[in-house]
């Protein structure tokens, strides 16, 4: 149900920008585990531009989902970055996934569940373990929580949790 990295759609899609982005040279990247600093940094700059979500972001997140369980590393950048990717899909600013994606998108949030229930017993890092935590809440549909966990640094969430005890 997802779009093969061979497609030629690829070059048709914007990304987060709200142009044309090809973003399956990074994913391959990721999936060979070669210049991964470079891949994420390329993503997150190209699919996530303030808010602002593309037609490349919603097709990435089925690879990004599968390289996640291929791989079997519990990283924070991809947690975040698909967190990050379903939060900001509800702002009316960005485009709704298109149909012809939306099997795919739906499929890969369903395993995403699965995936991240076995990377949090091992994620020893603390953004790791919240990006799944946040990842966790919004695959059950708790889009409020999801955002605080994966979004919230540790003092926005203390000051929450401070000004609630009061």
């Amino acid at each position: 149900m997802m779009m093969p990295l061979d497609d030629p759609r690829w070059n048709s899609l914007n990304g987060g920008y709200k142009i044309p982005y090809n973003p399956t040279r990074a994913l391959r990247s990721l999936e060979a585990g070669e210049n991964k600093e470079a891949a994420w940094a390329e993503l997150w700059t190209e699919l996530h531009h303030q808010g602002d979500l593309g037609d490349a972001s919603y097709a990435s997140v089925p690879h990004l989902v599968r390289i996640l369980n291929d791989r079997g590393d519990a990283d924070w950048n991809a947690y975040s970055l698909l967190a990050t990717i379903e939060i900001e899909r509800h702002r009316t600013r960005n485009p709704p996934i298109p149909d012809w994606l939306l099997p795919g998108y739906e499929s890969a949030w369903r395993d995403l569940a699965s995936v991240a229930l076995r990377d949090y017993a091992k994620a020893n890092d603390p953004l790791a373990a919240r990006s799944i935590l946040g990842v966790l809440a919004l695959s059950k549909g708790f889009r409020h929580i999801g955002t605080v966990v994966s979004q919230f640094d540790d003092s926005e969430v203390k000051e929450i949790f401070e000004a609630y005890m009061s």
